[in-house]
């Protein structure tokens, strides 16, 4: 048996010009994930990620807090879907950025519609996969695993979008659920599964016992 432990980055830029790297928070939650690992005495004899700033950020943040380096896999299978483009593909008029509870909410409707469109093959958002090749880089991802890495404990580090990919297809969800499961990504959130060669199992979904002490109560974020 062996653990794959897919880890969503830390907080990036949400409603900047240049969401993709980290924030100040963002970083303090990749170094204390890492610090976490460490204390649990988990090691990786594998370690991919995404090929997004953001993804690479935070697996930095994690080996500083395991206080180890090592080398990784880029994965671009593993990179997040383009949520401008999928918005844009139902809503061709301009957003303005974010910046009350009720524009928020507005940009994460339209969001979740644009998603099921594009999961239906309804919509084809500019400069995007299909939805079904986008399910096949993260489905290439665990047959890496499982082919590559039995018996050993793997880190993922990814984005919302393709960890709820992963778990809907393990698990078999509809369309509908596997966006619930996306929308509900906590940044650093641990989800974990056993794998052997043949299938993965889903152990853990959405975990922050990193983030668990009241220290770190206000460390908790989703964007």
């Amino acid at each position: 048996m062996g653990n794959l432990y897919l880890v969503r980055h830390g907080q990036a830029s949400f409603g900047a010009d240049d969401y993709d790297q980290l924030s100040d928070l963002g970083r303090q939650q990749s170094v204390r994930l890492g610090e976490y690992f460490a204390q649990k005495g988990i090691h990786f004899d594998g370690l991919i990620a995404g090929t997004l700033r953001r993804h690479k950020q935070t697996l930095e943040g994690i080996l500083q807090g395991m206080n180890r380096a090592g080398e990784h896999l880029s994965w671009d299978g593993l990179n997040e879907y383009d949520s401008a483009a999928v918005i844009a593909a139902i809503h061709p008029h301009k957003l303005e950025k974010p910046g009350s509870p009720e524009q928020y909410r507005h940009h994460f409707r339209l969001l979740r519609d644009g998603l099921a469109q594009w999961m239906a093959g309804v919509v084809s958002p500019k400069g995007m996969p299909s939805y079904d090749d986008f399910v096949a880089g993260v489905a290439g991802a665990l047959d890496h695993v499982r082919a590559n890495h039995y018996g050993q404990n793997v880190l993922i580090v990814s984005s919302g979008g393709p960890i709820a990919t992963a778990v809907g297809r393990v698990l078999g969800t509809s369309p509908e659920t596997t966006i619930d499961l996306n929308m509900r990504i906590r940044n650093t959130a641990i989800t974990e599964f056993a794998f052997t060669p043949k299938r993965h199992m889903l152990v853990c979904y959405n975990a922050i016992p990193h983030l668990e002490h009241p220290d770190y109560a206000k460390w908790v974020t989703y964007t």
